[in-house]
């Protein structure tokens, strides 16, 4: 790789860094935000929060990252055509397909990145938050129940302590259980504490009364109590069993999944989807990267717009997204749709090489060039402005 090779390789790559980082760090939080209620609602400190919040970012950087490379070459490409090295480089025999090698070679860069991501790195992210949840869950007993405030465990079901103290044990605890629509159960105790054993999970109360209001009775049953084990275990057991989806899988594990795997058995249309997505991750970034230099990397004059090629490149850039999600979507009932998103790859990546191979520069059409010299001729002669020859 020459020394111009490499001033375009890294300067591609620095842009790519930056955008991949601002992009992502932005959708980030507005997920993040979304999972706020795992600090209010669950009692879970910032780095809990910041924990779980965080392993979704390979899932975000699979879709930014091809978009965050096309921005990158855009921005690349306009700077090489500002200082007029574009212009240097053709005029010294570099071809625009020569031209466009260090790009290649950073496309492979983010290529193999995004390959990695969604082989593994994305699948196993979002398998670490769902067991991360199903461990909190779990452990509903000792983070949910937080002095002070009402915590609903269930529907019907909601709890409330004082405050803690030393040893483990519960102050002031309130237990209001309308679970049974046949009765329901207010329990009221001074103190208790959490009784994990082989049977099950409970809070044993003790020192308090516990007033249940049966239906079709008129008055409730009042019952003072020295010590009552109140069940937990459905709350303390939940969540143990991780039951992995789709984007919870590897890529190894969608092409063959287990022949009993229910998931499968129920949705084997959304399998093959999202197995097509994955093995298509890789080639967007070439399909993008392709199309930007198509549209940007030809030899210009300072004097000469690019805002309709860089316009063009958004339009063929998202628009080729776009199309690719809606394939995704067809794919679920009509795996036949899977071909035309991989046709549609191979033919933007060839009408790009065979843009790129041709020097064809992208100039929008002289009646649209007229008609906007036309537009913009009546608008000065409505403000009474004189038209520049």
């Amino acid at each position: 790789m020459g020394s111009i090779d490499k001033y375009i390789f890294r300067t591609t790559l620095a842009s790519f860094a930056l955008v991949l980082v601002s992009l992502t760090g932005v959708i980030w939080i507005t997920q993040a935000l979304r999972g706020i209620d795992l600090m209010t609602s669950q009692g879970q400190t910032i780095i809990t929060f910041l924990g779980i919040t965080s392993l979704v970012i390979p899932a975000l950087v699979l879709i930014i990252a091809p978009i965050a490379l096309m921005i990158a070459i855009s921005h690349t490409l306009n700077k090489l055509a500002t200082d007029s090295e574009i212009i240097v480089m053709n005029a010294a025999g570099f071809s625009p397909f020569r031209l466009f090698r260090p790009f290649f070679y950073a496309t492979c860069v983010v290529a193999l990145g995004v390959a990695f991501i969604g082989a593994y790195l994305a699948p196993d992210g979002m398998r670490r938050i769902k067991q991360w949840d199903a461990e909190i869950t779990a452990d509903i007993l000792t983070n949910i129940l937080q002095p002070g405030r009402f915590a609903q465990l269930d529907q019907n079901l909601t709890i409330r302590i004082r405050e803690r103290l030393p040893g483990g044990v519960l102050s002031g605890i309130f237990v209001d259980d309308r679970r049974d629509p046949k009765e329901r159960v207010t329990i009221i105790a001074d103190h208790g504490t959490v009784l994990k054993n082989e049977s099950g999970s409970y809070l044993v109360l003790e020192d308090g009364n516990l007033e249940r209001f049966e239906a079709g009775k008129r008055d409730p049953a009042l019952v003072a109590f020295v010590r009552y084990a109140f069940d937990m275990s459905k709350f303390s057991n939940q969540g143990r069993d991780v039951t992995l989806g789709i984007r919870e899988r590897y890529l190894w594990e969608l092409f063959s999944p287990p022949a009993d795997d229910p998931i499968f058995e129920k949705l084997s249309g959304q399998f093959n989807a999202e197995l097509h997505d994955r093995l298509l991750s890789p080639v967007y970034p070439f399909a993008f990267a392709v199309l930007t230099f198509a549209f940007l990397g030809t030899p210009r004059t300072t004097r000469q717009s690019r805002n309709f090629s860089i316009g063009g490149s958004i339009f063929a850039v998202f628009g080729l997204r776009m199309a690719g999600f809606a394939c995704s979507v067809m794919t679920v009932k009509t795996p036949a749709a899977a071909l035309i998103q991989y046709s549609m790859l191979i033919a933007a990546i060839a009408v790009g090489l065979w843009m790129i191979l041709g020097g064809i520069v992208v100039e929008p059409p002289a009646a649209l060039i007229e008609a906007i010299n036309r537009s913009n001729a009546r608008i000065a002669r409505l403000f009474g402005r004189p038209v520049a020859a």
